[in-house]
């Protein structure tokens, strides 16, 4: 348990002194797990999971509380939910921040709006972001859910919710769950025909995103708007 570590070694007496950034990221996990299995303490279990999924903390995040229990012997289901219940409030949080940004005037801006909904899903997910004149945020929209590696988006349901949101402008965004921020050439054509439709009813499309865990790629920072 974390009671029986060494002083200079408990994570929780490195917070009251030091503060939370402080630890290492095996430290936070054992917080959160509180007690080792036999033969291994807490900070070792802790660094056991890490490993398991190439101390990548996006990749820990996507999976499911049985596949952390299944992968790491004697972690057993509460302790499964517990790990993948904090990473999902993590990712929440990171959300509610962004929402306090309402005004989106940049590729960076929107990405930082969006990513907790799309950046870790293993499946893909086409949103839309409703925007007024300022490029203020007026709501955003689940378009659609797909598979792996494609989501078909319905051009009419797309404009009815601008059109429904009083939108002048929208941004839209998909992400890639392969990691590969490179556009298809699905990616092009859907990214033309959504222009082509905004401008008929006089809407401004100010971007489209790519998102991965790695990153995103911008329509607009690269001209092919």
């Amino acid at each position: 348990m974390i009671r029986n570590l060494a002083d200079d070694d408990k994570p929780r007496e490195k917070v009251l002194n030091q503060g939370i950034g402080v630890l290492s990221d095996a430290e936070l996990l054992a917080i959160l797990l509180r007690t080792g299995v036999t033969g291994k303490n807490v900070i070792e279990v802790s660094r056991d999971i890490l490993a398991k999924f190439g101390n990548d903390l996006a990749r820990l995040a996507r999976a499911t509380p049985r596949e952390l229990a299944q992968l790491v012997p004697g972690i057993g289901p509460a302790k499964a939910i517990t790990v993948i219940a904090a990473l999902e409030l993590g990712s929440r949080c990171r959300g509610a921040m962004a929402v306090k940004k309402q005004t989106l005037s940049s590729s960076r801006d929107i990405y930082e709006y969006i990513r907790d909904k799309v950046q870790d899903l293993d499946h893909e997910q086409f949103w839309a972001i409703m925007l007024n004149r300022q490029l203020g945020v007026e709501c955003r929209e689940l378009i659609s859910t797909g598979g792996l590696d494609a989501t078909l988006v319905d051009m009419r349901m797309l404009m009815k919710k601008a059109l429904d949101a009083h939108a002048t402008a929208i941004a839209v965004v998909h992400n890639h769950p392969s990691g590969n921020l490179k556009p298809s050439a699905a990616d092009n054509t859907l990214t033309q025909r959504i222009k082509s439709a905004c401008q008929t009813l006089d809407i401004r499309l100010i971007d489209h995103l790519i998102i991965s865990p790695t990153g995103y790629y911008s329509y607009a920072d690269n001209s092919n708007l």
